[in-house]
C-alpha cells in the first residue's frame, strides 16, 4: 500500500476488534517463532463461525467443502487462534469468519486424522495446513446459508457400529435394535450433503412399546452411549406436568432449547440431541379425552410437542425416544410419520434372548466362582417361557436369597454362619426361585389345577377321543401358519367334566401363555368391569408368541338367566368380537371355551364365532360307572361292594322316571365322597352311594343332553 510505513502492521476493523486495539493505541509487538519450542503446533481441525461482512449478501447456500478449500488455499501456513476474526472475499461477497476452537495435531496425515482435543484457550494457536478439517457454524446475526458437506462424516456419526447390547447389559433385543439402527441411525453415519441429495430427513422420533419389564427404558438410556452425541436428556412423563399455568408447556420447550440453538448455527451439521421421554402415555393422551383433570393441560402439552417435532421451524438434529406400555392411549397425531414414526415393540424375549439375559444377571456370580457348576443357563431359559427381563432378574435374586438362607443361623438374633465362605448358588436354588417368581404373562397353573382337582377318568373311549381332538387343535395352532386363531367350544351337560377336560388340554399344550377366564373371579363386577377384565386377558395373550385362553362357562360370564330370558348384551358382544379377532402378525392364539348351554349360544349368535366344537357326554351304562368307581378307588377297592353298588344303581334307575342310564361324572364323584364319610361313621357305604346317585339322577331332564 503506497504511503504505508515499512515495518509497520496494518489492522483491519475485525482484527482491531479481536485484539481490542483502538486507532490511537500504542501496541508493542514481537515476532512469534512457532519452531522455538520444539515441534510446531499444526491445526488438525478448527470450528469457524461464518457470516456476511457487508451489505452485499446472497441467498445461494455456501458449500462447506468449497468454503474449507477456499480458506486453505488462501490462508495455508498462517497462524490461527480461538477468537480470531478475519474477512475474506468469496466470489465478490465479503465474509467474516471467527475462529471458535482449534484442535492441534501432528502434521503427518495419519496422526492428523486422529486429531486431538478441541482447544478454546486464546493463547493456543496452530498453523493451518492442507490436512486441517473445518466445521462451519452460521452467524445467526446474518442470513447466510450453508450447504452440508458431502465428504466429511456427520458430526453425530455412530462411533461403535459393531457393539453388542449384551455387553451393555441388554439382552434378547438384537432384532429390535436392528430395526432401530436401520431406520433411525443409518442415515446419520453418512455425510449430511448426501442425505440432502436424497431429499430426506432423519427420523426424529422412536416409540418403544411393550409389556412392563422388557427393557424399554434400559434400551433408551443405552442408545445415547453408542453415538457421538451429548448425554441424553431424560424426563419422566408425570414430571412435565406443573400446577402453574403455562409451566407444563415451558418444560417441553426447555427440552428442545439446546437443539434449536445449535441448529440455527450449524444447520444439518449440528450434533444429535437425544431426548428420552419415559411414561409418554402419562401426558400425551388422546386430545379431547379429558386428560389432566379436564383442564386442557394435557392437550396443550401434546400440541407443544407436535410443534417442536414437526412444526413450522422443524429441527433435524433431534431424536425423541418415547416409552410406554399403553400405545393405545397416545394421541394419534404424535404417532404419524415425521414425529414418532418408528414404532418398535419391545416384546417378551425368546429362549435365545433369555439365555443372554440370564448371562447378564449371573455374570458376577460366574466371575466370582459363586455359581455352582450344576447350574445350566439354557435349562433355566427353557423353564422361563414368557418371562420378561425384569422377572428373570427377580429369579436370580430369589435364587441368591435361597443360597443366603442356607448360611443363616437363626437364634435369639439372626446371623451369618461360619461356613459363609463356601456360599454357592446351585441348581436347586434356581428351581426354588422358579416356584416363587412367576411370569405376569405365563401359565395360571394354580387356577387350572383347581379345575383338575379330582383328575381325569378314562371311563370310555369317548374321553380319549376328546383329548386327542383337543391335542390335534393345539398342534394345528402351534404348527400351521394359516391357523393363527382357533376358537373351540367344549360343550356338554352340567357336571360332565367339560372344564376339567379343557383344563387338561390347556396344561398339556405347553403354551407359554395360558390364562383362565371364569365368572367365579368376577363376582361383584359391573358389566364394564367384566368387559375390561376379559379384554385385558386377550390383549395380554396378543403379547405372547403362542397363547391359550380358557373361557369357562360362557353362560355364567354373560349372566344368562333362562327365566326371562336375561343376559348381558354388552359382554356377549365383546366376547363375539374377541373370539373372532385375529391376533397380531406372528402371534398365535387358541381359545378354549366351555358351555352347558349349546342351544342358547346358538340363539345369542355366539356359536358361529367358534371354528370347532367338542361334545362331552354323560357317562352311560353300568360298565362306564364301574370303571369310574374303580379308577376312583371307591369302597377301598372292594370289588364286591363296587359291583353291588353298580347293580343297585342300575336297578334304581331302571325303575325310576329318569329313563336312560345317564349320570354326571361330577355327581358320581361327589356321591363317592359322601359314601366314604358314611363309612367312617360305620354306616352302609353302598346304600349311601346308591341313595346319593338316585337323588341326583332324578334332576336330569329326559332328553335334554342326549
Amino acid at each position: 500500500m503506497n504511503g504505508f510505513p515499512q515495518g509497520a502492521i496494518g489492522f483491519s476493523s475485525p482484527q482491531r476488534t479481536w485484539a481490542s486495539i483502538s486507532l490511537v493505541s500504542n501496541v508493542e509487538a514481537y515476532v512469534y517463532d512457532p519452531f522455538a519450542h520444539g515441534a510446531p503446533p499444526y491445526l488438525s481441525a478448527m470450528d469457524l463461525e461464518v457470516g456476511f461482512a457487508g451489505r452485499k449478501t446472497t441467498d445461494i447456500p455456501y458449500d462447506q467443502d468449497e468454503l474449507m478449500q477456499w480458506v486453505i488455499d488462501n490462508y495455508q501456513y498462517q497462524m490461527f487462534a480461538p477468537g480470531q476474526q478475519f474477512v475474506t472475499d468469496v466470489k465478490g461477497i465479503s465474509l467474516k469468519l471467527q475462529v471458535r476452537t482449534v484442535q492441534l495435531g501432528d502434521l503427518s496425515a495419519e496422526k492428523m486424522s486422529k486429531g486431538g482435543a478441541s482447544v478454546s484457550d486464546p493463547n493456543s494457536r496452530g498453523i493451518l495446513n492442507k490436512y486441517t478439517t473445518m466445521n462451519f457454524f452460521k452467524d445467526t446475526k446474518t442470513a447466510i446459508n450453508l450447504k452440508a458437506s458431502t465428504r466429511r462424516p456427520a458430526a453425530n456419526a455412530i462411533i461403535q457400529p459393531d457393539f453388542k447390547f449384551e455387553e451393555m447389559g441388554i439382552g434378547g433385543l438384537d432384532a429390535e435394535f436392528g430395526v432401530i439402527f436401520r431406520r433411525a441411525f443409518a442415515s446419520r453415519i453418512f455425510p449430511p450433503g448426501i442425505v440432502q441429495k436424497l431429499g430426506i430427513q432423519h427420523v426424529k422420533g422412536i416409540l418403544l412399546y411393550g409389556p412392563p419389564g422388557t427393557g424399554k427404558t434400559l434400551i433408551a438410556r443405552k442408545i445415547g452411549k453408542m453415538l457421538n452425541a451429548r448425554e441424553p436428556k431424560v424426563i419422566n412423563g408425570p414430571e412435565v406436568l406443573n400446577k402453574f399455568v403455562g409451566q407444563s408447556e415451558e418444560n417441553i420447550r426447555k427440552l428442545f432449547a439446546d437443539a434449536e440453538k445449535e441448529y440455527k448455527e450449524k444447520g444439518d451439521e449440528s450434533g444429535l440431541h437425544i431426548i428420552i421421554f419415559d411414561e409418554l402415555d402419562a401426558v400425551c393422551k388422546q386430545r379431547g379425552s379429558g386428560a389432566a383433570g379436564g383442564t386442557g393441560v394435557g392437550d396443550s402439552v401434546v400440541n407443544q410437542l407436535l410443534s417442536k417435532l414437526d412444526g413450522v421451524d422443524q429441527l433435524n438434529n433431534i431424536l425423541l425416544i418415547g416409552m410406554t406400555n399403553r400405545k393405545d392411549m397416545i394421541d394419534e397425531a404424535l404417532l404419524r410419520s415425521g414425529r414418532l414414526e418408528l414404532h418398535v415393540e419391545i416384546g417378551l424375549p425368546d429362549e435365545k434372548g433369555r439365555v443372554q439375559i440370564f448371562n447378564i444377571h449371573t455374570a458376577n456370580m460366574r466371575n466370582n466362582k459363586i455359581m455352582a457348576p450344576d447350574v445350566s443357563i439354557p435349562e433355566l431359559a427353557a423353564h422361563t417361557k414368557n418371562f420378561s427381563g425384569a422377572e428373570i432378574s427377580g429369579v436370580v435374586r430369589a435364587a441368591a436369597s435361597f443360597a443366603f438362607q442356607r448360611h443363616t443361623k437363626v437364634g435369639s438374633m439372626a446371623g451369618v454362619s461360619e461356613d459363609v465362605v463356601n456360599l454357592k448358588v446351585n441348581r436347586e436354588d434356581f428351581l426354588h426361585a422358579l416356584d416363587e417368581v412367576h411370569s405376569a404373562f405365563g401359565v395360571s397353573e394354580t387356577s387350572l389345577k383347581q379345575c383338575l382337582e379330582k383328575g381325569i377318568f378314562h371311563y370310555s373311549s369317548t374321553i380319549e377321543s376328546i383329548l386327542r381332538q383337543g391335542s390335534l387343535y393345539i398342534d394345528q395352532v402351534r404348527n400351521l401358519p394359516s391357523s393363527s386363531l382357533l376358537s373351540v367350544l367344549v360343550h356338554g351337560p352340567p357336571g360332565s367334566g367339560k372344564t376339567a377336560l379343557a383344563a387338561k388340554m390347556a396344561l398339556d399344550s405347553d403354551f407359554p401363555f395360558v390364562q383362565l377366564i371364569s365368572a367365579k373371579e368376577m363376582i361383584g363386577l359391573s358389566e364394564a368391569q367384566k368387559v375390561a377384565s376379559i379384554s385385558k386377558v386377550f390383549h395380554d395373550a396378543y403379547k405372547s408368541p403362542l397363547s391359550l385362553v380358557l373361557v369357562d362357562n360362557i353362560e355364567d360370564l354373560i349372566d344368562w338367566q333362562p327365566i326371562g330370558p336375561r343376559f348381558s348384551n354388552f359382554v356377549v358382544s365383546n366376547l363375539r368380537v374377541l373370539l373372532a379377532k385375529e391376533p397380531p402378525a406372528g402371534r398365535r392364539l387358541l381359545v378354549l371355551a366351555t358351555s352347558g348351554e349349546h342351544t342358547t349360544l346358538r340363539q345369542l349368535n355366539v356359536l358361529r364365532a367358534f371354528n370347532k366344537t367338542i361334545a362331552v357326554p354323560y357317562l352311560r351304562g353300568p360298565e362306564e360307572l364301574e370303571r369310574v368307581l374303580k379308577e376312583a378307588n371307591a369302597f377301598d377297592g372292594d370289588e364286591g361292594k363296587r359291583g353291588a353298588a353298580v347293580r343297585e344303581v342300575q336297578r334304581e334307575m331302571a325303575s325310576s322316571s329318569a329313563g336312560e342310564f345317564s349320570l354326571s361324572i361330577k355327581d358320581v364323584l361327589d356321591a363317592v365322597d359322601t359314601a366314604r364319610m358314611e363309612a367312617r361313621q360305620g354306616g352302609d357305604v353302598v346304600s349311601r352311594f346308591v341313595s346319593e346317585i338316585t337323588q341326583v339322577s332324578m334332576l336330569v331332564s329326559e332328553g335334554d343332553f342326549a
